[in-house]
């Protein structure tokens, strides 16, 4: 899993992109809406920056801003780390990792394409989690059925 390319991993994840000038409530509607952590701020098909659900917590409601009149240019990232198609999981995070962020852009041609998270990691070990918690679900449902 740590080997496979950036590129193969986002290829079905959702590109949410905003201008600076959009407010943080409607930058969060997105996010909520295509059930992703992060919106890439871009001006003329260029990556400026990125805004997190972490950015929305800390640079806006822990400090008293209004996410209506707050706008993105204001709380966003600036000129965010990136990573290229071609880079590994592993290499991608390692550099969320030194720098402590859980998202990463990834670039190409100067152009954004999506977005690699630490939770990508997770996701092959959560969904054999819950294959496995479902089955035992079963597995007790089936045994208090057969005991009834």
């Amino acid at each position: 899993m740590l080997s496979t390319r950036v590129g193969d991993l986002i290829e079905k994840r959702k590109l949410v992109l905003a201008t600076p000038e959009l407010s943080v409530a409607k930058a969060s509607r997105m996010m909520k809406k295509n059930k992703v952590g992060a919106v890439l701020v871009v001006e003329q098909d260029r990556l400026v920056g990125i805004f997190t659900e972490r950015d929305a917590v800390y640079r806006v409601m822990a400090l008293g801003l209004e996410p209506d009149t707050t706008m993105l240019r204001d709380v966003m990232t600036h000129e965010p780390k990136t990573v290229e198609p071609d880079e590994s999981l592993g290499c991608a995070l390692l550099l969320m990792h030194e720098n402590g962020f859980r998202h990463a852009p990834v670039i190409e041609d100067g152009r954004p394409i999506g977005v690699v998270s630490a939770r990508l990691a997770l996701d092959p070990d959560l969904e054999e989690f819950t294959v496995e918690a479902e089955r035992r679900k079963s597995f007790r449902r089936s045994a208090r059925s057969v005991t009834s």
